[in-house]
C-alpha cells in the first residue's frame, strides 16, 4: 500500500511525496487519518533547523492527528478496527502506524474529528497549566497565544484563575483570547507591558505564568511580572538561550519558581495530582470538548488540502501573521 506523507526535504521546502506503508508490529495500530493540525512554532523551528532542532533532511512532522483505525498487531488489546483515534507523534500523512500507548480512543461519537484533531497539542498546554498547581482565584497569565497558548488560556480559566491575562503581538491572536476567556489581553511590546500587568493584579504582580513563545524577552517579561511566590511554567521550547537573568533579585530574593514543562516530562503510566499522563490529558480534554466546556471551533483558522504543503510551509517561514489553527484535511488524499 501507497501513503501520501509531508517531508521537510531541506530548509524552507516541503514536499508531498508517495511512500510505502510498511508492514505494523504486534504492538502497533495502522489508521488512516482525516486531519492533522499544524504545529506552527515546532515545525517552523525544524524546517528552519534552528537550534535544539534535528539538523538533518529529510524529515517528517505532524504529531497532533486524528483517523480511523485500519488494522492492529496481535498484541493490540484495547483498540480495534473501526475505532476513531487521536494519533500522537504520527505524521502529517494519509496513513500513520504507531504503538498503542500512542493512540487514544475517541469514545464520543459527537465531538467532531476537527475538535478531536487539536486534542494531542492541547494537552501539552494543559500539561504545563497542571503544573503552575493554581489555587481558585490567583492571578495567571499566558505569554504568547498561539495553538498551546490559547489552550493554555482556557485552562486558567478553568482552573478558577482570576483574572486571566493573554499577551501576544498579534491583535487577532488577543481578540481571540479574550472571546476564548481572558479578562485582560496585552500586547507585550507596548512599553507600559508590565504597569498594564500590575495593574490588572491589584499591583501584586503574576501569581502563574506559562510562558509559551520560548523567546528570552518574553521569559526576562513574565519574570518581571511575577508577584512574589510566583511561579512560572515553561511551556514554549526555548530555542535561543541568552535570556540575561538577574537570578538573586528575580528569583531567589522573591521566591519565584521556574517549572519545566516540556511534554516529554510527563509521568508514563499512571497520573497524580499536578501530573496526568499523556493518555489522562486526552481524555479530560475530550470529555471538556463533549460537555461544552473548552472551544475549538473559534482556533481552527483554516482546513487545506496537502497538496497545498509547499505553500503553507512556505508562508510558516515567512509570515509572522500564520493562522495558528492550520488544518491538513487528508480525507480526499488517494
Amino acid at each position: 500500500m501507497k501513503n501520501k506523507q509531508i517531508f521537510f526535504t531541506d530548509i524552507h521546502k516541503a514536499e508531498l511525496l508517495e511512500v510505502d506503508v510498511r508492514d505494523i508490529k504486534e504492538n502497533e495500530v495502522l489508521a488512516e487519518t482525516e486531519y492533522t493540525v499544524v504545529s506552527g512554532g515546532t515545525e517552523r523551528a525544524n524546517l528552519l533547523a534552528t537550534k535544539n532542532t534535528g539538523q538533518r533532511f529529510p524529515k517528517s512532522l505532524g504529531y497532533c492527528g486524528v483517523g480511523r483505525v485500519l488494522a492492529v498487531g496481535s498484541a493490540v488489546t484495547g483498540i480495534a478496527v473501526g475505532d476513531r483515534v487521536l494519533i500522537y507523534h504520527g505524521k502529517h500523512a494519509k496513513y500513520n502506524i504507531r504503538p498503542e500507548a500512542d493512540v487514544t480512543k475517541v469514545k464520543d461519537d459527537t465531538v467532531p474529528s476537527l475538535d478531536a484533531a487539536f486534542v494531542i497539542i492541547a494537552s501539552m498546554g494543559l500539561g504545563g497549566v497542571r503544573k503552575l498547581e493554581i489555587e481558585l482565584g490567583e492571578s495567571a497569565m499566558v505569554m504568547g497565544q498561539g495553538l498551546l497558548g490559547i489552550f493554555a488560556t482556557q485552562f486558567c480559566r478553568l482552573n478558577g484563575a482570576n483574572p486571566v491575562i493573554a499577551a501576544d503581538l498579534n491583535p487577532a491572536r488577543r481578540a481571540l483570547a479574550l472571546q476564548l476567556g481572558a479578562d485582560y489581553a496585552f500586547d507585550p511590546s507596548a512599553p507600559n507591558f508590565v504597569e498594564q500587568v500590575k495593574e490588572a493584579t491589584g499591583g501584586r504582580g503574576v501569581c502563574a505564568t506559562v510562558e509559551v513563545t520560548g523567546v528570552s524577552a518574553a521569559m526576562k517579561q513574565a519574570l518581571k511580572c511575577a508577584a512574589p511566590m510566583g511561579r512560572i511554567s515553561l511551556l514554549g521550547c526555548t530555542r535561543v538561550s541568552d535570556c540575561a537573568v538577574d537570578y538573586y533579585t528575580q528569583v531567589h530574593r522573591p521566591g519565584v519558581k521556574l517549572i519545566g514543562a516540556h511534554n516529554f516530562v510527563r509521568p508514563k503510566f499512571e497520573s497524580y495530582p499536578h501530573h496526568w499522563t499523556h493518555q489522562d490529558d486526552c481524555k479530560a480534554i475530550l470529555d471538556m470538548i463533549s460537555a461544552g466546556r473548552l472551544q475549538v471551533a473559534p482556533i481552527v483558522s483554516r482546513v487545506v488540502s496537502p497538496v497545498d504543503a509547499p505553500e503553507i510551509y512556505n508562508q510558516l517561514c515567512d509570515d509572522p501573521a500564520f493562522p495558528i489553527g492550520t488544518v491538513f484535511d487528508w480525507r480526499e488524499i488517494k
